[in-house]
C-alpha cells in the first residue's frame, strides 16, 4: 500500500468508510456485472464446508447470489444502506449494513470469506483480524475483482483514447490497488492458487455504458462539470459499437488463501 493511502486511511474516523456508491446505488445494480458460476464453485469446494458464507461489502449483492448456489446461508454485508436497499434478493442471502470491519457474526462460524470488487475499500489489518475471528478452522478467504473490459481492438482503442484520459485525476486512490491485481498487498494465511477466472458477457452499447456510467471517477468527473467529455467519449464508443451486441472479456484479479488448518469437507 503506498504511503499516500496510508496516510489517507489513518487519517479517517474508526468506523467511517470510503462511500463512493451510496449516490448511485440503483446504477450500481443495474450496471454491475455478475461473476462466474465456475469462480463460486472452485471457492466452495476449498472451503471447510457448505454451511455459512460471509460475502463483506456486497454492494448490490452480485456475488452474494452467485455463493447461494454452493452455500446454505450467505450473510451480506455493506456499510452504505442505499446499496443494500438497492441488493438482489434470494432465499439464502441474509442481507446487513455492516462493516467489512466489524461484523455481527458469531466467532468460528464461517466457511468461506469472500470480498468481490470491495477488498481496496477496507481498512485491511481490521478486516484481517475480523475475517481471522469468523472463519473456522480452515476457512478460506478470497478477494477478487475487475478493472477493464476488453471489447476489439478499435472500441478498446477509443476507451483508452477518448474516455479514460479525462477521469485520470478522478479516481480514489485506492483503485490502484486493484488495478495492481491486490499483488501489493499483504495477504494473511496459506495463499493458494485455484487457476485464473473472467467474466464474458454479450453486452449491447446500453449496457456497456449502464456499467461505464456506474464508475466513480466518472460520477466524480460529471460532479466538477465535465459531463460534455464524457459524452463526447460515449458517443464515439456508440458509433463503433453499432446495434448488436459485443462479446466482452473481463479478467478477474483473485487472491485465495486459508487460515489455520483443517481438513475440509470433499463434495
Amino acid at each position: 500500500m503506498t504511503p499516500e493511502l496510508q496516510a489517507q486511511r489513518a487519517s479517517g474516523p474508526v468506523d467511517s468508510f470510503w462511500d463512493r456508491f451510496s449516490g448511485f446505488a440503483d446504477a450500481y445494480r443495474r450496471g454491475r456485472p455478475g461473476y462466474p458460476a465456475h469462480l463460486f464453485r472452485a471457492l466452495a469446494a476449498l472451503a471447510p464446508g457448505r454451511e455459512l458464507a460471509w460475502d463483506c461489502g456486497t454492494g448490490s449483492g452480485q456475488a452474494a447470489v452467485g455463493l447461494a448456489r454452493h452455500f446454505d446461508h450467505v450473510h451480506a454485508t455493506d456499510p452504505s444502506e442505499r446499496q443494500i436497499a438497492e441488493a438482489r434478493e434470494h432465499e439464502r442471502v441474509a442481507y446487513r449494513v455492516e462493516q467489512a470491519e466489524k461484523s455481527s457474526l458469531a466467532d468460528a462460524s464461517v466457511d468461506l470469506v469472500v470480498a468481490a470488487q470491495a477488498m481496496h475499500w477496507f481498512d485491511l489489518d481490521r478486516f484481517y483480524a475480523e475475517a481471522a475471528r469468523v472463519l473456522k478452522p480452515g476457512g478460506v478467504l478470497a478477494a477478487f475483482g475487475y478493472d477493464w473490459m476488453y471489447v476489439s481492438p478499435e472500441i478498446d482503442g477509443a476507451i483508452n483514447e477518448r474516455l479514460l484520459p479525462p477521469l485520470a485525476g478522478h479516481w480514489a486512490p485506492e483503485n490502484r490497488l486493484l488495478w495492481d491485481g491486490y499483488r501489493s498487498l499483504r495477504f494473511p494465511g496459506e495463499e493458494m492458487r485455484p487457476g485464473a477466472f473472467a467474466i464474458h458477457l454479450q453486452w449491447s452499447f446500453e449496457e456497456a455504458r449502464a456499467y461505464i456510467e456506474s464508475w466513480s471517477a466518472v460520477r466524480d468527473l460529471a460532479a466538477a462539470g465535465g459531463g460534455n467529455k464524457i459524452e463526447a467519449a460515449l458517443s464515439v464508443l456508440e458509433a463503433l459499437w453499432g446495434e448488436g451486441r459485443r462479446r466482452i472479456v473481463m479478467p478477474l484479479h483473485l487472491r485465495v488463501a486459508r487460515l489455520g488448518r483443517s481438513g475440509r469437507r470433499g463434495d
